[in-house]
């Protein structure tokens, strides 16, 4: 008997933030029906439904494709974009009775600095270096400053339904790279796999922009966990796994965009906390963070040494050096 062929197929859909599991659709079944029973477990339409990475000859598979020609494994994760039809029409409306943000990632300096220098640590970033692969996308240019992005809530928000990537780009996504590109080699480091990160970049079109070229992705793999006394054992971005593999990289010369203060505590001087960007059909029209953003790291550009800038005051340096440069114009 171990040797018959299953006949059903489980696979795994990820959709706003979450993950459904399709069980027991018959090999046969086509792309419609398996759209047909993830409507019973999301109540998103067949017809709201892009099932992103699902691909036949490189193209998304049409609705009557058969599901065996595709693949398709058990445990095969499918990335889904698509809104219910209650979300499609509460976007048109200002919500009244939206959640406090709550900003819990403040944290004394003496803290933050006691970490990035234990040697427990120190050793885990040296293990990281030694056996991370970084797969470079573009090349590395010496005359540049590196700006580190995360994705979800940085330029992306992942959890809100929509039903294109554009819906749940950050505003002015690709303006910001592009003026940033100038003065920077850009890396996204996100705490996902290096599958998602790759999709996510597709579906945000940064991975083929004309105007700017990204350095190379990290994943959740070059991660470290670290214990606070705030949050208890946590997984934080160690940057010094970026220096040491890159060494024209450095303190002096990099900047980090995330929206959790906790994921840079061993590098606290280099992180610079924006300002989630959720909630994407309501806030898109007030969200110009990346314009703003784009302003300073211009301005800090033209420094030789990142060395004693305070980037938790962004906006104050900005406000004060362009007030310094109009009385110069």
């Amino acid at each position: 008997m171990s040797g018959e062929v299953e006949e059903n197929l489980s696979l795994i859909v990820k959709w706003a933030g979450k993950e459904y599991t399709i069980d027991n659709l018959p090999l046969n079944s086509s792309v419609q029906d398996l759209k047909s029973m993830i409507q019973l477990k999301t109540n998103v339409l067949p017809s709201r439904q892009k099932l992103l990475n699902l691909r036949f000859k490189g193209k998304a598979p049409s609705d009557e494709q058969c599901l065996t020609t595709l693949g398709l494994k058990n445990g095969t994760k499918i990335m889904m974009m698509g809104s219910v039809e209650q979300a499609i029409q509460d976007a048109t409306e200002v919500p009244t009775d939206l959640p406090t943000v709550i900003n819990d990632f403040d944290e004394d300096t003496e803290r933050k600095l006691s970490i990035e220098h234990r040697e427990e640590y120190l050793a885990k970033v040296a293990h990281r270096v030694a056996n991370y692969e970084v797969k470079i996308l573009n090349d590395l240019r010496d005359d540049k400053k590196l700006l580190v992005l995360d994705i979800d809530y940085t330029l992306f928000d992942h959890k809100t339904p929509a039903e294109t990537g554009a819906e749940l780009m950050r505003p002015y996504l690709h303006d910001f790279l592009t003026a940033a590109y100038k003065d920077y080699d850009i890396v996204i480091w996100s705490a996902t796999s290096m599958k998602w990160i790759e999709e996510k970049m597709k579906l945000l079109g940064c991975d083929r922009h004309s105007g700017y070229k990204l350095a190379f992705y990290l994943d959740s793999r070059a991660m470290i966990s670290i214990h606070s006394d705030k949050y208890g054992v946590i997984e934080v971005k160690p940057l010094g796994v970026i220096w040491d593999k890159y060494p024209r990289y450095s303190k002096n010369n990099t900047i980090m965009f995330d929206d959790l203060r906790r994921n840079f505590l061993m590098n606290p001087a280099n992180g610079l906390k924006i300002k989630p960007f959720k909630n994407a059909h309501t806030s898109r029209a007030t969200d110009k963070e990346l314009i703003k953003l784009s302003a300073y790291l211009k301005k800090i550009a033209t420094l030789s040494s990142f060395d004693g800038l305070d980037h938790k005051h962004w906006e104050s340096y900005l406000i004060k050096h362009r007030s310094h440069d109009d009385e110069n114009e």
